[in-house]
């Protein structure tokens, strides 16, 4: 079930967070201030009977959406979860927010996230020289929410 995330859940996502990116992980603190400071930032998380196994942070800022952070646990890896995630929070930008358009960035050398994000609609738009903190350059991908019978101009801005 897909839920939003509550106070209780930032040990979770923070241990999340060291397994799948062990040499840059999001602090705690970002976890924090996202969900008790950042208005534009709704997060969720995939909860099974067995706990939290997946998470996507979703910033919502006036006609963008933007994918700050989603991760789903390696053993359930190829369940379908990181695409049920993505799927709630596209429909909510579209539907409630009326979002325009969607945007993440991803590290270059990570072909199977890049895979995933092409497999649900993105395309790589722009790079980020030295995004990460490591120096790693990131694409900045996108995808346009607007339905083709609501089409308008469609401006990624990057």
């Amino acid at each position: 079930m897909i839920r939003e995330m509550t106070k209780e859940d930032i040990d979770v996502l923070v241990e999340l967070e060291k397994e799948l990116f062990p040499t840059s992980p999001w602090p705690r603190e970002q976890f924090v201030y996202d969900l008790f400071e950042n208005p534009f930032s709704k997060i969720f998380v995939y909860e099974t009977k067995d706990g939290i196994i997946g998470y996507c942070d979703l910033w919502v800022m006036f006609d963008q959406a933007q994918i700050a952070n989603i991760g789903v646990a390696k053993n359930a890896w190829g369940k379908g979860i990181a695409t049920k995630l993505m799927n709630h929070c596209e429909v909510l930008a579209k539907t409630t927010e009326e979002c325009g358009f969607m945007t993440l960035e991803v590290a270059v050398s990570n072909a199977r996230a890049i895979s995933f994000y092409e497999k649900c609609g993105f395309i790589i738009v722009s790079v980020r020289k030295h995004y990460y903190d490591n120096g790693e350059d990131a694409y900045l991908m996108a995808k346009a929410l607007l339905s083709e019978e609501n089409k308008r101009a469609t401006y990624f801005g990057y």
